[in-house]
């Protein structure tokens, strides 16, 4: 089902920007796995879904037309997969967060997953420029049986265009929830001139920061693996590996939103096998 959903969540507010939502369900239809509900409010929306793989996974490219998020702006993406599914999300650019006068833009992603089915979220980086206004939201819920294989990528500021983050905030939380146990919960609060950006407990005033998780399977009898495959980065960024039951975290902290995507890369063609069952298959739009 595809089309402009009347009930979304942001109906009554009255703050300026954009209000969009955006919810996809995937099932599996014999060998593949379909987008059988897409319904969307406001400018968020999905290419075709794309089969590249032979277990039929379903590639599925989220879409801001927009092109970045300013002060104001409510985005949500909601998606399900039902038993037995498997997809894989991505983006076809980096997601940037805009200047702000003062309002805050909400962007939030709530992923559920069913019994048998796993679901891939891998998204390009969030880019905050100075004076962005944000706070960044993940959730994915997780029934037993059900696996999830994800990362994310933030950058303060613009280090390319010697732009650093001197003003604003970005606010960032992350929940995997396994049945109803509350497993893994990462929140951040960065705000230009604290000492959070600083200090050696915080980000070491490197503007990258990362994180990978792999929920559902114990890998961690595989862990020297993944540690080879992640690499050692050359100073002064940071990353570590680590696995605590049913879930793998690995993070990244450093300089650069390309060495992180690179780190995250190799780690997800090792991890993608353990969690999956298949190979890794790049999505075709990373190629271009």
């Amino acid at each position: 089902m595809s089309g402009a959903d009347a009930g979304h969540p942001f109906e009554t507010d009255t703050e300026p920007g954009w209000a969009a939502e955006l919810r996809l369900r995937f099932a599996a239809h014999g060998e593949r796995t379909e987008l059988v509900e897409r319904r969307h409010y406001g400018p968020l929306r999905v290419q075709r879904p794309f089969h590249p793989e032979p277990s039929g996974t379903c590639h599925v490219y989220v879409l801001h037309p927009p092109g970045g998020v300013v002060g104001g702006d409510r985005l949500a993406l909601e998606v399900a997969a039902d038993p037995g599914a498997r997809a894989l999300l991505t983006t076809p650019a980096a997601t940037k967060l805009y200047r702000s006068a003062g309002a805050r833009a909400y962007v939030r992603q709530t992923l559920r997953v069913a019994d048998g089915a796993w679901l891939e979220w891998l998204p390009h980086e969030t880019i905050a420029f100075s004076a962005a206004q944000a706070e960044l939201t993940t959730r994915v819920e997780l029934q037993p049986g059900a696996r999830f294989l994800g990362w994310e990528v933030l950058c303060l500021g613009r280090p390319a265009a010697g732009e650093r983050f001197d003003r604003g905030e970005v606010r960032q939380r992350i929940e995997i929830v396994m049945g109803d146990k509350l497993a893994y919960c990462e929140r951040g609060s960065y705000a230009a001139g604290s000492d959070v950006l600083s200090a050696a407990w915080g980000l070491r005033g490197q503007p990258v920061t990362g994180t990978l998780i792999a929920a559902g399977v114990d890998v961690s009898q595989h862990i020297d693996e993944l540690r080879l495959a992640y690499g050692v980065v050359e100073g002064p960024a940071l990353a570590a590996v680590s696995c605590i039951g049913d879930v793998c975290v690995a993070r990244y902290l450093g300089p650069s939103t390309e060495q992180a995507r690179g780190c995250f890369l190799r780690l997800w063609e090792v991890l993608r096998p353990l969690v999956c069952g298949v190979p890794a298959v790049a999505p075709r739009i990373w190629a271009t």
